[in-house]
């Protein structure tokens, strides 16, 4: 479990590295003297220490960022792309690094971690287009003969990212390579649990060439997130994370007029139809549910079986997870790594114990596994639960873990009113052979992101990352067009010659 440190206290830690903030195109060390353990959830070994910054060091970036924004805003799209293109070379060549940070930091398997940092490169290829995708639009004699009408796209100013554990690297792709693009200044608050991969960025960032001030990175925790939301120099700010933080962060950021966008949590159902194709849906199912152990906003965490074949479904997926081998992330051949911290292991395992008691079905019980690795690992097995009812916590809660609820429903309706009913809305899975039910799936689920046929619904960079309900509070998205509306304000002019 994660412990804060005074600075006396961490100076008795000889292995792990102290890190540092990133402010104005230098590494700095922050005003403060509290410091947390970053460990590898797979061993427990302590790999850094993170400082908390404080109000003053968040207000300092706020600063640089500023201070930057003139002259940024003025160098010409083109010039902004070719920095990226330098981004993305040096990303590549240093990829297999970041995946192994990644999975040190974070636990997840390098299968998983590589997937991750290949979606944050294709967000700045995305973002290399700059010089289109910031193009306004424009009408001659728009108004009356003589007046023509334009619209241009221009940056704000400095905007920022609350970023969560889970993704430690892709997730702050989402959106500062669109920001930088379009001409505005960032800063980066990564999760306070996984540091180090964006330490690695940014000594790449460091050697690209931008300007300084264009781009920083602040270490910390509630202290410097509230310095991001309440500076009146900070445009906007994008988060992923809980519910509760998201409603939180756009209820503070919001009262003050800025931008918002701010992805929540998520209870994703698979409905799986009588004519699914059993092989292909219970290998979807299984990377879906326990990929990153579980601990992603697109994992489908419900799986709700239509009409008849409830128990082949259902005992094919049971020997698939039971199957998987639970390991440090970073070893050949495991499928399964821990969860993120000992503290987050025990929430899970509670809520297993609670699923029992409320009257589930424990068909696979991963307690079983984290007891045959490592003490100081955060190892959960997959854990599967049947005859779940929706008042139980395993349908309403979002356990963020290797936990998968089964029900069965007789109709299609019947499994789109459960999505229906449900608080989130971020992500939703059929698995059928039939157009028909997947167009009514489709048409009805009231999630922003549908799969059919596909376990992860997961958009690719040039789309936006929905979300509805509860598990997203703003209008505009993360990726694709939806990035540049978000990080440019459209001014209209209109013009006569006499």
């Amino acid at each position: 479990m994660d412990t804060q440190l005074t600075q006396s206290e961490t100076d008795t830690k000889s292995a792990a590295p102290r890190l540092r903030n990133y402010v104005g195109g230098q590494w700095v060390t922050p005003q403060t003297e509290n410091y947390l353990d970053v460990t590898n959830p797979a061993t427990g070994e302590t790999i850094a220490q993170v400082p908390l910054s404080s109000k003053e060091d968040t207000d300092a970036a706020v600063a640089a960022a500023q201070a930057a924004f003139p002259a940024w805003r003025a160098t010409p799209p083109l010039e902004r792309a070719r920095l990226l293109f330098a981004v993305k070379a040096r990303m590549e060549e240093r990829f297999e690094d970041f995946a192994q940070a990644v999975t040190r930091e974070h636990g997840k398997t390098l299968e998983d971690a590589r997937g991750s940092v290949r979606r944050a490169i294709e967000n700045v290829e995305v973002a290399c287009g700059i010089p289109s995708l910031l193009m306004g639009y424009g009408l001659e004699d728009g108004a009356a003969k003589g007046i023509d009408e334009d619209v241009v796209r221009q940056p704000l100013g400095v905007f920022a990212a609350v970023c969560p554990f889970n993704f430690p690297l892709m997730v702050p792709f989402w959106f500062w390579p669109y920001a930088v693009a379009c001409g505005n200044t960032y800063i980066i608050k990564p999760s306070e649990q996984v540091p180090t991969s964006m330490q690695l960025v940014f000594e790449e960032l460091d050697a690209c060439g931008f300007p300084p001030g264009v781009i920083n990175v602040v270490n910390g925790s509630k202290e410097a997130v509230d310095a991001l939301l309440d500076n009146p120099q900070v445009r906007g700010v994008s988060f992923v994370g809980s519910t509760p933080t998201a409603r939180y962060l756009y209820a503070r950021a919001g009262e003050q007029g800025k931008r918002v966008q701010a992805q929540g949590g998520a209870k994703n159902v698979i409905v799986v139809m009588p004519d699914a194709a059993l092989d292909e849906t219970v290998s979807n199912v299984i990377n879906s549910a326990f990929g990153s152990a579980g601990q992603r906003c697109l994992a489908g965490s419900v799986v709700v079986t239509v009409g008849a074949g409830h128990e082949r479904v259902r005992d094919a997926i049971v020997a698939a997870a039971g199957s998987l081998t639970v390991g440090n992330g970073a070893d050949e051949g495991v499928e399964l790594g821990p969860v993120i911290s000992h503290s987050a292991k025990e929430r899970i395992l509670g809520y297993i114990e609670r699923g029992e008691a409320e009257g589930a079905a424990l068909l696979l019980d991963g307690r079983e596994a984290a007891t045959e690795q490592d003490a100081n690992g955060a190892f959960v097995g997959a854990t599967i639960f049947d005859e779940v009812q929706t008042d139980m916590t395993l349908f309403t809660d979002e356990i963020f873990g290797p936990v998968l609820s089964m029900l069965h429903v007789d109709t299609l309706d019947d499994a789109i009113t459960l999505i229906e009913n449900q608080r989130y809305g971020n992500a939703a899975s059929i698995f059928t052979q039939d157009g028909a039910a997947a167009r009514e799936f489709r048409y009805r689920a009231p999630t922003g992101n549908i799969g059919i046929n596909v376990g992860v619904a997961a958009p690719m960079a040039y789309f936006p990352f929905s979300g509805a309900k509860e598990s997203f509070f703003g209008t505009l998205h993360g990726q694709g067009r939806d990035a540049i509306d978000f990080f440019t304000e459209r001014k209209v002019v209109i013009t006569r010659w006499f």
